[in-house]
Parts: C-alpha cells; structure tokens; sequence
C-alpha cells in the first residue's frame, strides 16, 4: 500500500483585514500564527481550503 501525500501549509501572511470566509479557513485549516505550519492529508476538501487563501499560505507536498 503506497503512502498517502501529505500537505505541509504555512501561514506567511496575517488574516486580519480579510474576508470573514477567509479568515475563517485559516483558522479551520489549524493555523493561528504567521510561521506556524500544519500538516494534512492530501484530501480534495484540504486543498480546496487551501486554494480559497493561497495568497495566504504556502503549501508544500509531502509523503
């Protein structure tokens, strides 16, 4: 069985002065602070969220 991809997202920028919805998926995604990386199964939902606030983050792949 191969390994699943995982998402490594990086808040790089603050939420603040963003659209509600925008803010909100940061936050849903795990993230609080600027520098403060999360990791998550590469699931459609996940980078659905991620694509919403991409000028937000950064998303790296990994295994």
């Amino acid at each position: 069985m191969a390994m699943a991809k995982k998402l490594q997202i990086t808040l790089i920028r603050s939420p603040l002065s963003r659209k509600q919805n925008h803010r909100r998926t940061v936050r849903a995604l795990g993230l609080k602070k600027i520098g403060e990386t999360v990791v998550h199964n590469d699931t459609d939902v996940i980078r659905g969220m991620a694509k919403t606030v991409d000028y937000l983050i950064d998303v790296v792949e990994t295994k």
